[in-house]
């Protein structure tokens, strides 16, 4: 249910890393919380965001939640797929679903987050 090649904060969105570029989005529990995305608000590629600092909002049928990077660096690319048919997130939350990718700053952030295993012990 959590990859292992993710790393997840306690805000329930993860990291995939490629080189220096991390792949964001929100965990299962946090789509299954949430329930049926309608709407993804994302900021401009280019814009420099800190680690934990808010990047966008994700609306459901039952609230607005915000989205908070676990990854400082700057945005280099969104997911028009996600923000077109938010339902995405809901269907394949760790594939086609990502919402941001940033190019990291200071790859030593990692460190300050959780492996899938310590992710999942925090649910229970």
């Amino acid at each position: 249910m959590y990859p292992d090649d993710l790393k997840y904060s306690t805000e329930h969105e993860w990291v995939r890393m490629d080189g220096n570029i991390a792949e964001i989005g929100v965990t299962v529990f946090a789509q299954d919380s949430l329930g049926d995305v309608v709407f993804i608000d994302l900021p401009d590629v280019g814009t420099e965001i800190g680690q934990f600092d808010k990047f966008g909002e994700i609306e459901s049928v039952k609230a607005v939640s915000d989205l908070f990077s676990p990854v400082g660096g700057k945005i280099v690319a969104t997911n028009p797929g996600a923000i077109e048919n938010p339902e995405t997130v809901n269907t394949d939350p760790y594939g086609s679903g990502w919402l941001i990718k940033i190019e990291v700053s200071d790859p030593a952030q990692l460190d300050a987050l959780m492996d899938s295993e310590t992710y999942e012990s925090t649910l229970e």
